[in-house]
């Protein structure tokens, strides 16, 4: 496994990261199984959070007895400084250690600073005192926000999301991490599934020597996937360049990313999957979305209040509302017509 030092971290972690978020989503034994076969591969450093329901219980079970041979990055997503510290006394029970390694703030609108009332900054610094956390860092959709915690000098790492199709305003911090020695891990390098072919995204930013991608994984197959591609990396040629400009093509525009941060929505409305259902029917295998299961789930935009809460939640600005009735519209069409 290719290595990199994390920024002012010192930390030597592995150019392949887990992002442990899918991992909620299967059977415990499943999951252990999965993330002893990650460091079995190579994989050394874990992405999880608070919020990410039994995902920590996960990594502590799989990583008993070998703390010392994995790096550890979790996410508060707390509101003030004593919350902060129930939240990461809750991180370190359920991963069976007494530290982490990263601590970072989950997708706060603006980044905890000395002095503020909120007490986030001082009670992050009371636990790095302590050792139960080693280095802070912040998780972040919004490019202002994360480039404000680079220059800052608060932080150790940043956390943003960065693919084969980010635009040039979003590599533009992979250079101010360059510059100010931050720690930089890419999220959703497959853009939330929508990039079909992970050879593109895994060859565009391993051109970046200072990025560190979390591939979500919940099987097998994908972990494989991955570690192949680790093990001989694809070279970034004129027809590797070509799938890159195709996938841009076919993404251009504004489009929902599936972060989830528009729930919940009163009418119910699973708005993160709905957002992106043109390019799902059209990017993955599309009977899984025809079932009558997702024409009800679809059919809910109808109910749809125009409260404006998904898009004032929106970490991109979309106007999720109009988003979803375009998505209706196809999704109708589409069913229609694999339907006869």
């Amino acid at each position: 496994m290719e290595t990199i030092v994390l920024g002012k971290t010192g930390l030597i972690v592995g150019r392949t990261a887990f992002g442990a978020l899918p991992i909620q989503r299967v059977p415990k034994n499943r999951a252990v199984r999965i993330l002893k076969k990650a460091l079995d591969g190579g994989i050394n450093f874990f992405d999880t959070a608070r919020a990410y329901t039994d995902s920590e219980e996960k990594l502590g079970c799989a990583f008993l007895g070998c703390r010392d041979k994995v790096i550890i990055a979790t996410k508060t997503h707390a509101k003030t400084g004593k919350e902060l510290l129930e939240h990461l006394e809750q991180s370190l029970c359920a991963l069976k250690t007494d530290y982490v390694d990263i601590l970072q703030f989950h997708n706060p609108q603006r980044i905890p600073v000395p002095g503020s009332a909120d007490g986030l900054y001082e009670a992050l610094m009371k636990a790095r005192k302590k050792g139960m956390v080693l280095f802070s860092g912040i998780s972040n959709h919004r490019l202002p926000v994360a480039i404000e915690a680079v220059k800052s000098g608060f932080y150790d790492v940043v956390q943003f999301p960065l693919s084969a199709i980010s635009s040039r305003k979003d590599i533009t911090l992979v250079r101010e991490c360059e510059k100010h020695n931050v720690g930089l891990i890419a999220m959703k390098p497959l853009c939330g599934g929508l990039i079909r072919d992970a050879k593109v995204s895994f060859v565009f930013l391993r051109q970046h020597r200072n990025v560190v991608p979390i591939w979500g994984i919940q099987r097998e197959k994908e972990l494989k996937e991955i570690l192949r591609l680790e093990d001989a990396p694809p070279l970034l040629d004129r027809k590797m360049m070509l799938s890159i400009r195709r996938e841009r093509e076919e993404l251009a525009g504004d489009f929902c990313r599936g972060c989830g941060y528009c729930l919940p929505c009163p009418s119910e409305i699973p708005i993160p999957m709905a957002a992106r259902m043109t390019f799902l029917l059209r990017r993955a295998p599309y009977r899984q979305f025809l079932t009558d299961q997702w024409r009800d789930n679809m059919e809910r935009i109808k109910n749809c209040t125009l409260c404006g809460e998904c898009r004032k939640r929106c970490p991109y600005g979309l106007d999720t509302p109009n988003l979803l009735r375009r998505m209706l519209a196809d999704y109708r069409e589409f069913y229609r017509a694999h339907h006869g």
